[in-house]
């Protein structure tokens, strides 16, 4: 791979075999919904569901991506396989660079134990020293405006409090790459801008940024590549403006 930091896929393809399935339409119909995918049945009547079908992509440093695509087109899937949670079926992928994974916020969180606690688990989940989380921690904390809540067991966060916090860590530790899905549910419309406003600092800072909306506002707002994903498949790759075009006609 050519770039220092980043992701290069070459065909990749993600199969989730389905075990004990029957035809009936009910559960096959759940089974589509919760992957993303498309269900296929195999000569030996054995069932399986095709979340992404021969992507090829690459991403580099300062890279400002986003994915739309409706419903089940394959978004979160994508995310998933960037951040190293699902395996090519078909296919590889190789990465370069430290991966914080925002698709998740529960990742590294224990709901029993303090904001401050988590700061510093999630920041080890990440990768990082307690060091390191320790030197930040202050700066963390009054980016989330969550004051005396942070003393407070993350069970009594609500989820875009919760979010806030993760999204601190995750910026502040300067990762190298960083992967969200629907950022915009971050909180209020003042948070939301000083959100996107650090995002900006983020990839200035030669980071990546993998974001997947619904949302074509924020998409172009934030990004400056696009991928269109179609039931598991690349429909259109490139400038974030020309890929909404199309995304647009398509949905026409």
């Amino acid at each position: 791979m050519n770039i220092e930091t980043g992701f290069q896929l070459t065909g990749v393809t993600v199969d989730f075999p389905v075990y004990s399935a029957d035809s009936r339409s009910l559960k096959n119909n759940l089974l589509r919904k919760s992957t993303g995918g498309r269900i296929a049945r195999t000569a030996e009547n054995r069932v399986s569901v095709r979340a992404l079908e021969d992507v090829s992509l690459t991403f580099g440093r300062g890279d400002r991506v986003g994915l739309i695509g409706t419903n089940g087109s394959g978004k979160t899937t994508l995310l998933r396989v960037l951040a190293g949670v699902y395996q090519p079926t078909l296919g590889w992928m190789r990465r370069r660079g430290q991966v914080s994974p925002l698709f998740d916020w529960s990742l590294g969180i224990d709901p029993s134990a303090t904001g401050y606690e988590n700061i510093m688990m999630r920041g080890i989940f990440l990768g990082f020293t307690p060091a390191e989380v320790r030197e930040r921690t202050g700066e963390i904390a009054a980016f989330t405006e969550l004051g005396d809540y942070l003393a407070m067991p993350m069970h009594t966060y609500s989820t875009g409090m919760k979010l806030r916090l993760a999204l601190a860590v995750c910026t502040c530790i300067e990762p190298e790459i960083l992967l969200m899905d629907e950022w915009i549910g971050l909180g209020d419309a003042a948070f939301v801008e000083k959100a996107g406003r650090r995002l900006e600092e983020f990839v200035n800072r030669a980071g990546i940024l993998v974001l997947a909306s619904h949302n074509p506002a924020l998409l172009e707002r934030n990004c400056t590549t696009g991928v269109l994903l179609d039931a598991g498949r690349v429909r259109a790759s490139g400038p974030i403006g020309e890929v909404l075009r199309e995304y647009g006609e398509m949905n026409h």
